[in-house]
């Protein structure tokens, strides 16, 4: 299995899955869109998504909602078990990014909620190459993770995904597609060339 790095076993001792769902939940009580991720997600019209790092499931149940083929993947099994009794109709698979390797070429390769960060020191190269390749030609890879010291810049996440022949399309400053013009938190689209 794969090495998590210490920020995210840090984390992951800090939550408690019995109450993990209730900041979606409180969000949409007070109103507010807790599926900003599905939104931009669904916008790019996928027929089938790879939700890499899917946690409990939220953003690949969500876009199964809307009618799209989804795969959910995480290497953490307590998430993953979470997911399948939240929705044991979807497929959901506890596996490292790097190490994945399934047959299918999906539309759009999800990476919402700080995947990129948790991946272990040395290992980034190999999500995005492993991430890239499960894309069928034109297909998007869209992550969003905050920017913060000692975590990935930018311009490392860029050459990962050319190195993984990934051309950059967009980039926003939330889910909810503000423009990107600085600050901690950036979604990136790239598009498989």
């Amino acid at each position: 299995m794969t090495q998590l790095p210490e920020d995210w076993d840090q984390w992951r001792k800090q939550v408690d899955l019995d109450h993990y769902d209730e900041r979606w939940q409180r969000m949409a009580a007070a109103g507010e869109n807790p599926h900003g991720e599905a939104d931009l997600i669904a916008s790019f019209q996928p027929a089938s998504v790879l939700d890499g790092g899917c946690g409990t499931g939220r953003v690949g149940i969500e876009l199964a909602r809307r009618g799209i083929a989804v795969l959910g993947v995480d290497v953490d099994e307590d998430m993953i078990a979470a997911a399948r009794v939240k929705a044991p109709d979807l497929e959901w698979v506890a596996s490292g990014l790097g190490e994945l390797a399934r047959p299918e070429r999906f539309d759009v390769v999800a990476l919402a909620g700080n995947v990129i960060p948790y991946v272990a020191a040395g290992g980034h190269a190999d999500v995005v190459r492993a991430c890239a390749q499960h894309l069928r030609t034109g297909g998007r890879l869209v992550a969003g993770f905050q920017l913060q010291d000692g975590w990935p810049t930018l311009a490392e996440y860029d050459g990962w995904c050319d190195a993984a022949d990934l051309e950059p399309e967009q980039r926003f400053a939330t889910w909810d597609r503000e423009p990107y013009a600085g600050g901690n938190y950036a979604v990136s689209v790239h598009r498989r060339r």
